[in-house]
């Protein structure tokens, strides 16, 4: 009698029970993240704690097999990116070929041309929508091992990483494309029609290179909280900074004429000071944080 009282009241109650499980379960998650975040790990150097995991190789396995998952968890998410992409991939092509003139300038040669066009944009476009997903798997991987403040700034890198990505591919879309596709399409006076292929492949490695190039402050900040960069030093050396930015600038620009390259090295300059810049607040930040733990 009494176990039927009970099974009456567990469904009697379940409506209530699942309302106050969903209503706290933000409380719960935060409170969670924030003990995950703040929690202090023991202050070992990296060889005594390499050592510690080959004297017991359970806890390399341990490690092994949270790598498979998230490796598992990001090959997932990869797949559904590229799915969800698959709806949309017609109209990036579209998108991508309006500086060109549209998709209808396109002249494709071989019979296969357009279905590898679509399927390469597919999977760049799955790669990019999930590349912070990708970016936060990797992150809680690696968050065990490292310090609070670790932490916290690397996932707060996570969202600029992807922030500076597009604006970087933006930059490459709206202004160096027009720019440089008249130069290229009418080179001496011979009229180019360009491949479905061809064309995508460059406008996809252009707007992927300068993304990267925009990634640069970001990393000169990481690095500069790490004590490997310092200001200092990148301001004595701006001199070679600027060479080197104009020997990559002129291999990414996809022109010869000086007008485009100059669009590329502007950018890469400006963003060389706000990483020195970025370089010596992180250098503030980590000698207050050394200051802090003494």
């Amino acid at each position: 009698m009494r176990k039927l009282l009970d099974i009456i009241w567990l469904i009697v109650s379940f409506p209530s029970r699942a309302l106050y499980w969903i209503l706290a379960s933000p409380f719960r998650f935060a409170k969670k993240a924030n003990r995950f975040l703040n929690e202090e790990l023991d202050d070992r150097p990296l060889p005594d704690a390499f050592a510690a995991s080959l004297q017991t190789p359970s806890a390399l396995l341990e490690h092994v097999d949270a790598l498979r998952k998230h490796l598992l968890r990001m090959l997932l998410g990869l797949v559904v990116a590229i799915a969800i992409c698959f709806l949309f991939t017609q109209k990036m092509v579209d998108f991508l070929a309006q500086p060109v003139g549209g998709i209808t300038t396109l002249k494709a040669i071989d019979v296969t041309e357009s279905v590898g066009v679509f399927m390469r944009i597919a999977l760049f476009s799955g790669i990019a929508l999930s590349s912070p997903y990708l970016a936060f798997e990797l992150w809680l991987f690696a968050a065990p091992g490292l310090k609070p403040r670790a932490r916290k700034l690397g996932l707060i890198g996570i969202p600029l990483t992807a922030i500076l990505l597009v604006t970087g591919m933006s930059f490459a879309y709206y202004f160096m494309l027009p720019t440089a596709l008249p130069f290229l399409l009418n080179f001496m006076g011979v009229q180019t029609i360009p491949r479905p292929s061809s064309y995508i492949n460059f406008v996809s490695g252009l707007m992927l290179w300068i993304g990267v190039a925009f990634e640069f402050p970001l990393v000169v900040f990481v690095l500069s909280l790490m004590g490997i960069a310092k200001p200092k030093f990148m301001i004595q050396q701006w001199r070679i900074a600027v060479i080197i930015i104009a020997v990559i600038a002129a291999v990414i620009t996809p022109t010869v004429d000086p007008v485009n390259m100059a669009l590329v090295m502007g950018p890469m300059i400006v963003l060389y000071f706000l990483s020195i810049v970025l370089s010596y607040i992180a250098t503030i930040s980590r000698k207050k944080a050394a200051e802090t733990d003494r």
